[in-house]
């Protein structure tokens, strides 16, 4: 047998092997690079109304810093997981050993961890059970206690835990079970989280498996008791707590289906076009994105596209069908809120251009009403030598088809493509107007009018107005007197803006569709609504209003009537049908609808002469009617306003060579001309449900491009307008 001392001599050597061990595992121990995969963040975006609308990226993390999780909350953890958090080294020796002491037995590998380890598996290190990485994560621990805070140390662990349902982090946590931010969880939604985090695969499903809420019911009732025992809550704040707090039904977070992935582009593209924020940054993950779009209006608007195109296409059976599209977008006119766009059929049916913030389709007669606010802000030069002539909506000017076109300085205004060297301005029909006011041009849509008004008025003027009231400089088109009839190409976003600053007196709000950006608990710059600008006169912005009803009342918009409150609007068709237009507003929202059709292999407008059946395709419509449903649908329940009155602007100054009005007929008909109507059969196959059709043919539904030369062909791929 050995001697005492011979033993003691033995425990000495071991026990200062083992220090001297343990002291130069410590002393060459490194800490590793932090590991990626815990630094990738989601970019979450959301609804005006603040519930989560999609996010974008391959894990659904979005750091918080420790301030923005409740006191309460943070205890919650503690209790479930490390009471001594804040008064231990970094790990639990008494854990350690009982760990140990199972591995001795044969038995698995356990945690006995800290939350101080945890992190650091979390962060550090591989999640592989074994005694070999249990050490590492021991040695850091250590290290990583001395080296930071315990609230940084409590702030990366709540980032970097998995909590079931697709969910990493206490902030992504909060919104996949509460619907709720972190800053927003109660201490009894953050005691269950605290339990999910032991085990997220079976806690996810305490909604729905009684196996699973009984489990998270007692790990529930544990947190909370330990609370008690802690400190942290009095027994009769415990005594408060009765029920578990059921999380929400689980939803998986949106994967860009539908009108989501427009949604989150358009607002991506207003993200980068308004802040330092680069694609790159985005791409890296970590901001939240509070967004403008209405839930309820995005869904009311794809819901009215589908309709009306299930009522008049049928692609399957009829081939002028195919490749058509639609695209449209609703702005508030009182803040220049973007509440709802429709971009297309949706990512996952492989169209990835947002069609609602695209330049590239001509708005054809949807200008004119630029051209008649120019006209009656600026006036009009109608004989040469002389200064603009006041204009009202009473102006008469020659509605004739073919006729030439003269410039301010009584020049004939040229085209090379035409025989004679002139421009002969044309009209979708042949008949004969003579002298009408721009008003009946307005309701009827005919173009000649307008083409020598924007002539009068002259380009700067007209260009300036459109810039003025939201459109793009770079969407402008202004190179032809085709121009004022609609060559340009602004975004639907862009349009529907402009005529916003017709519903609201002239008063004009830039389009915007982000109100605020966060990253890492801090709200960032850039994002602040526009500020409103007097675009126009009252005066002027409320006559065009005038104007405009009348298009619905009695003109090419007709369609738009069964909306049944007061409304104004326009009809739009490019030559060649190429595209067609309605855009329309009441006091509270103004909304823009443009059907074309182009192959995304080859991206070139095309006609759409036989779509639907039709052999004209024009705004009054298909595209009212898609106006039509969204906006009875969008405005249901609030109450009917009524437009501010127009003011008496008397009849103005008429083209030069006008004669003089006969004296038992006044200057502005009483009853406007009647559009002709053509009736046409459509092309009817098998399983089509259609008969002959009668379509209001309005004699300037067509913008007839100077000369007769086609309509641009620009991919709405093109350019973004929202930005």
């Amino acid at each position: 047998m050995p001697s005492w001392k011979q033993v003691l001599g033995v425990f000495v050597f071991c026990f200062g092997s083992l220090v001297a061990a343990v002291g130069y595992v410590y002393a060459t121990a490194i800490i590793p690079t932090v590991n990626p995969s815990t630094q990738i963040q989601s970019d979450v975006f959301y609804w005006a109304d603040g519930s989560q609308m999609a996010s974008a990226g391959q894990v659904n993390r979005q750091n918080v810093g420790l301030s923005q999780v409740p006191l309460l909350v943070q205890w919650d953890f503690l209790a479930a997981e490390n009471s001594t958090f804040y008064t231990d080294p970094g790990i639990d020796p008494q854990g350690i050993a009982r760990a140990v002491l199972n591995m001795v037995k044969g038995g698995a590998v356990q945690s006995g961890s800290t939350i101080t380890q945890q992190f650091v598996k979390n962060t550090y290190l591989n999640q592989s059970q074994s005694i070999s990485r249990k050490l590492n994560e021991i040695v850091i621990s250590v290290k990583i206690g001395s080296r930071m805070s315990k609230q940084q140390i409590l702030q990366g662990y709540l980032n970097t835990c998995y909590f079931g349902r697709g969910a990493s982090g206490v902030e992504a946590a909060a919104e996949a079970y509460y619907h709720v931010h972190a800053s927003q969880l109660t201490v009894s939604q953050g005691a269950f989280l605290a339990a999910a985090v032991n085990e997220p695969s079976v806690l996810m499903n305490a909604d729905s498996d009684p196996k699973a809420k009984a489990l998270a019911e007692a790990r529930w009732k544990y947190v909370l008791d330990r609370m008690v025992t802690d400190g942290k809550l009095s027994p009769a704040q415990r005594a408060t707590y009765r029920t578990l707090p059921l999380p929400k039904p689980y939803v998986p977070a949106s994967r860009m289906t539908g009108q989501t992935g427009y949604l989150v582009q358009t607002a991506e593209n207003y993200v980068t076009s308004h802040s330092s924020i680069t694609e790159q940054d985005l791409s890296h993950g970590g901001y939240q994105v509070y967004t403008t779009f209405d839930k309820k209006k995005v869904t009311q608007l794809a819901a009215a596209v589908t309709k009306t195109s299930s009522a008049h296409l049928d692609p399957k059976h009829h081939a002028a069908d195919r490749n058509v599209q639609f695209g449209a977008a609703s702005v508030d006119p009182a803040t220049g809120a973007v509440v709802a766009l429709y971009g297309g059929p949706g990512w996952d049916k492989g169209h990835f251009t947002d069609n609602a913030d695209a330049s590239g389709v001509p708005v054809g007669s949807t200008f004119k009403p630029i051209d008649l606010a120019a006209a009656l802000q600026d006036g009009a030069v109608l004989s040469p030598g002389q200064g603009p002539q006041p204009i009202t909506p009473a102006s008469r000017f020659n509605g004739d088809d073919g006729i030439e076109i003269k410039d301010q300085k009584g020049n004939y205004v040229t085209d090379s493509t035409d025989p004679s060297g002139l421009l002969h301005q044309h009209n979708d029909t042949t008949h004969r107007w003579g002298y009408i006011s721009l008003r009946t041009a307005m309701e009827q849509s005919v173009n000649t009018p307008y083409v020598q008004l924007g002539e009068d008025v002259g380009y700067a003027n007209v260009e300036n107005t459109a810039i003025n009231v939201g459109l793009l400089r770079s969407s402008l088109q202004y190179n032809t007197a085709g121009f004022f009839i609609g060559t340009s190409t602004p975004s639907a976003i862009r349009m529907a803006d402009a005529y916003a600053t017709f519903a609201a007196s002239g008063t004009h709000y830039d389009p915007y569709s982000v109100s605020k950006v966060v990253s890492n608990g801090e709200t960032l710059p850039g994002f602040t609504k526009p500020n409103p600008v007097q675009a126009l006169k009252s005066s002027t912005a409320d006559t065009v209003t005038n104007v405009l009803q009348g298009v619905i009342k009695q003109g090419t918009g007709t369609n738009a009537q069964v909306l049944g409150r007061p409304a104004a609007g326009k009809t739009g068709t490019t030559d060649n049908y190429k595209s067609a237009w309605f855009i329309g507003y009441t006091p509270q929202l103004s909304t823009a609808v443009v059907l074309f059709k182009e192959d995304p292999k080859h991206p070139t407008l095309q006609s759409m002469t036989g779509v639907g059946g039709y052999t004209k395709v024009f705004g009054g419509v298909i595209p009212t009617q898609v106006w039509t449903d969204y906006m009875t649908a969008a405005l249901a329940g609030q109450p009917t306003v009524n437009f501010p009155a127009a003011p008496n602007l008397g009849t103005g100054a008429n083209e030069y060579g006008a004669p003089a009005p006969s004296p038992s007929t006044p200057p502005t008909p009483t009853a406007t001309p009647s559009p002709t109507a053509t009736t046409s059969t459509p092309v009817c196959h098998p399983a089509r449900r259609c008969g002959p059709t009668t379509q209001p043919t309005p004699s300037g539904g067509l913008p007839g491009f100077p000369g007769g030369s086609p309509a641009p062909t620009a991919s709405p791929t093109r350019k973004h307008g929202h930005k």
